[in-house]
């Protein structure tokens, strides 16, 4: 099982009406409830702990979950209101304007925290950033990681900081304990001041970092090696969840291969890590085809 940990939120995407006017429409959103919907859409095994709301759009979040096959038994559910995020496109690319005050994600509190059996937790997204939230999942992370395999991908918002020193020393935190560490060649920059990830390797002691660079592909980077492995071409739409995306394919892949666990991680090959990048970037592109975080069926596949 894969315990997935993080914000749920409501995505407005820009739209057009029929009267040509400009609009925004709501569909479920999250970094961290995207790779649990793309995860429940390959087949993994996945739950899915955040603080939902019990308002019109924790509804749509939650039916999204259980129409992708994910089990939200975990969440914990509130009368707080549910985080918007208002985005805007430019050539494809995403920027986001969030409203998280007083929220049900964001006031949730490491009294929430569940006990869990899963093999696996992924943490990761704005969920990281804020308080009280942000505490309780970095509780949850230390708390797990010395039985089970942790994941996490930083997934920077940098418009959404308000005390960076305070977001550096968590992210220092959460990254110490990691076995597998996803970044972007941007968010690396942001964490380490350039994009050397074998720096982010020897200074965590991860098992495995994942450096994605858009259309350039992803780098696997270990102790034993740097291995690369091309992205998979698409007519790009947008890029929303692409990163979530892929996350969720490299996981399944591990699962799939055994080795999204613990002791797992520590022999997986350059061939079983290769598979796994190969995995998460083709069903990334698939999500970069078409508007929105909409990932892929395994049946698509």
């Amino acid at each position: 099982m894969i315990l997935c940990c993080g914000e749920a939120l409501i995505d407005m995407l820009p739209r057009e009406t029929t009267a040509g006017e400009n609009a925004f429409a709501p569909h479920a959103g999250g970094s961290v409830f995207n790779t649990a919907v793309a995860l429940g859409r390959l087949g993994a095994p996945v739950q899915f702990f955040s603080g939902l709301s019990s308002d019109l759009f924790g509804d749509m979040l939650r039916a999204q979950l259980a129409a992708s096959d994910v089990d939200s038994g975990p969440a914990a559910i509130s009368d707080r209101p549910t985080t918007l995020a208002f985005v805007t496109l430019t050539d494809g690319h995403a920027s986001y304007a969030f409203y998280d005050e007083n929220t049900a994600g964001r006031m949730l509190s490491e009294g929430d925290l569940p006990d869990t059996d899963a093999d696996a937790l992924f943490f990761g997204g704005i969920s990281l950033v804020v308080e009280p939230c942000g505490a309780a999942y970095e509780a949850m992370m230390v708390r797990e990681a010395s039985t089970r395999l942790t994941m996490i991908d930083p997934n920077i918002r940098p418009s959404f900081i308000t005390d960076e020193a305070a977001y550096r020393t968590r992210l220092t935190r959460m990254m110490g304990v990691a076995d597998i560490i996803k970044t972007s060649d941007e968010d690396l920059e942001w964490i380490v001041g350039d994009a050397d990830a074998n720096a982010l390797l020897t200074s965590t002691g991860a098992q495995v970092i994942l450096l994605t660079r858009g259309g350039d592909g992803v780098s696997i980077v270990t102790a034993n090696g740097t291995y690369d492995v091309a992205a998979e071409k698409a007519d790009v739409v947008d890029t929303v969840g692409a990163g979530d995306t892929f996350s969720a394919g490299f996981m399944a892949q591990l699962h799939k291969s055994g080795h999204l666990t613990k002791g797992g991680i520590k022999h997986a090959t350059e061939t079983d890590l290769r598979a796994a990048a190969a995995f998460g970037a083709k069903v990334a592109a698939i999500t970069v085809s078409r508007a929105g975080a909409n990932p892929p069926w395994a049946s698509e596949l």
